[in-house]
């Protein structure tokens, strides 16, 4: 598959991986290894939400959660749909998210 995306965009690829073990295996690094002039790959910590914007939303999400005492699993339901589609339309907050992760989106050129 990453061969293919190297082919179709004809240039190099940056991968950012979690450290999920199917990613550490030795034919991985060897991959790699061997693919090195057109594959960089960046490995995040195992568990590395002050690097995941999503978890700043779903903290956001959890907060309507917190006190909720929900009849069935459908109002659980509806209070995070509703809870999504506002935030969905706040960009300023989305961004937010983003910026606590220390990261940017670089648009491009």
């Amino acid at each position: 598959m990453i061969v293919r995306a190297r082919i179709q965009l004809g240039g190099p690829i940056v991968l950012v991986w979690d450290n999920v073990g199917l990613h550490l295996t030795a034919g991985i690094r060897e991959f790699i290894d061997a693919n090195a002039e057109w594959l960089t790959v960046f490995q995040l910590p195992t568990y590395a939400p002050d690097l995941n914007p999503q978890e700043g939303i779903w903290a956001l999400v959890k907060r309507d959660l917190g006190n909720l005492a929900a009849a069935d699993l459908g109002q659980i339901t509806r209070t995070v749909k509703r809870r999504l589609k506002q935030i969905q339309y706040r960009p300023d907050v989305v961004d937010g998210c983003l910026v606590g992760t220390g990261l940017s989106i670089d648009p491009a050129p």
